[in-house]
C-alpha cells in the first residue's frame, strides 16, 4: 500500500484537492485519512511548493509526520518547513496561514501515538527507516510575535 500512496495517490490528490477547494481527495475517499494541501516555501528554491499530505488534527493544530514511507531520508517538505516555518494549508475547504515547528520530548511522543492510532503503518515505516528518527511537525495558526507552542 505504501508503494501505491508514494507513487500514485498523491498525484491524483493534488488536482482533486484543487478542484474541490480542499474539500475532497482520492486518498481520503479510499482510506478516510485527513488530507491537507500544504504550501511551503522551498528550502533552496525559495519558491512555493504545494502537495497533499496527511494532516492529523490536534485541536486547532495539524500534525504532519515526516515518515517518507520509511525511506532513509526525510521528505522534502520537512526540510522546507524547517528552513521556512511559515506555510499555508487548505483543510476541509478552508485556507489557514500556519507556522511550523518540530515537536520533541513528551509532545512528540503524544503526537506520534495520536498519529499511529489512526495510521498504524507508521510503526512499520519507523522500523524501515532504521537509524532515522521520524520527525513530527506541528502546524499552528500563524500569530506574529509570540511563541504559541504547547508546553
Amino acid at each position: 500500500m505504501a508503494w501505491l500512496f508514494a507513487r500514485v495517490m498523491h498525484h491524483l490528490d493534488g488536482p482533486v484537492l484543487r478542484r474541490s477547494r480542499g474539500r475532497r481527495s482520492v486518498t481520503s475517499a479510499i482510506t478516510g485519512l485527513p488530507i491537507v494541501e500544504l504550501t511551503a516555501v522551498g528550502a533552496r528554491s525559495k519558491k512555493p511548493r504545494t502537495l497533499p499530505i496527511i494532516g492529523m488534527p490536534d485541536g486547532d493544530r495539524l500534525v504532519l509526520v515526516a515518515s517518507n514511507y520509511g525511506q532513509k531520508r526525510n521528505p522534502g517538505w520537512y526540510h522546507n518547513l524547517k528552513a521556512h516555518p511559515g506555510c499555508a494549508v487548505v483543510f476541509r475547504g478552508q485556507r489557514y496561514e500556519m507556522e511550523a515547528y518540530e515537536a520533541d520530548g513528551e509532545e512528540r511522543e503524544r503526537l506520534w501515538e495520536l498519529d499511529i492510532s489512526v495510521l498504524p503503518s507508521r510503526n512499520h515505516y519507523a522500523r524501515r527507516a532504521r537509524d532515522r528518527r521520524i520527525p513530527v511537525m506541528v502546524l499552528q495558526r500563524a500569530q506574529t510575535g509570540t511563541d504559541h507552542r504547547e508546553g
